[in-house]
């Protein structure tokens, strides 16, 4: 059992439901980054999810991509962010952490030698969106052999039988994307939300957690009566963005995280 696994069974016994915030590695510095999680610890987050910043990110819709793009600017790798996540566990930081990226950066990179290198540094499970399952059975399972979950996606289109297949291989939670198209803020949740999870939870016991347009403390709540937690991610960015010059952008960010908590 992983940090990921020992956290939902952790939040199980005490009735609660996981908050999982996801940041851009890299966005604006690698080094905010790192203070960033610190910050994140200390307002309850759950479960981190650090993105790679990709040349090319097709689900992401344009507060990711600028972040993204900026990141990659800053030469931000993967050899940096596992760097990022190995200081992090040196320091104590025990907090459950995911990547997730796009194939092609661990395919350049070498899926043996990110796996190896990922588990060296203290991750604990891998979200790739362009990855299904039956593309790549062997990453699954070099990934399940060093303990580092793979998380994959069901969507409100997924079919009785989608649902199935993910819930057999995918591990720590199931991501379910609560609307089509590319991650971003929305004003309001998607209207078919509370029964495709409840089809989702008829079929499998693994925790589900949905992200995804999640932009307030009200949809949050809504998502918590259903779901095993939530993920939130644009509307962290953007108060990244708006306060990338300011010496108290940590502070602010922090504060932003303690509103929709």
């Amino acid at each position: 059992m992983n940090r990921i696994e020992r956290k939902f069974k952790e939040l199980k016994i005490k009735n609660k439901k996981a908050f999982i915030v996801f940041i851009t590695c890299g966005y604006p510095d690698l080094d905010t980054t790192r203070k960033l999680i610190s910050e994140f610890v200390r307002q309850g987050v759950d479960i981190i999810e650090l993105g790679v910043p990709f040349s090319d990110p097709l689900a992401d819709g344009p507060v990711i991509q600028e972040s993204s793009q900026a990141a990659l600017k800053r030469k931000t790798d993967i050899n940096a962010i596992l760097n990022l996540v190995k200081i992090a566990r040196k320091n104590k930081i025990d907090i459950p952490i995911a990547l997730m990226s796009y194939y092609n950066p661990i395919f350049c990179y070498g899926r043996e030698r990110f796996i190896k290198k990922a588990k060296a540094s203290g991750v604990d499970g891998v979200i790739i969106p362009d990855m299904p399952p039956e593309e790549d059975r062997t990453f699954i399972k070099l990934a399940g052999k060093f303990n580092i979950d793979t998380i994959f996606f069901l969507s409100p289109t997924s079919l009785s039988s989608r649902i199935k297949l993910i819930a057999g291989v995918s591990k720590g939670f199931i991501y379910y994307v609560s609307l089509t198209g590319v991650t971003g803020p929305r004003k309001k949740l998607s209207p078919g939300l509370v029964d495709n999870l409840r089809r989702i939870k008829k079929i499998t016991a693994k925790p589900v957690c949905v992200g995804f347009g999640v932009s307030n403390r009200r949809q949050i709540k809504e998502i918590y009566k259903i779901a095993d937690g939530v993920i939130v991610g644009s509307v962290v960015i953007q108060k990244i963005k708006e306060n990338i010059n300011r010496s108290d952008l940590v502070k602010r960010v922090g504060a932003c995280i303690k509103k929709l908590h």
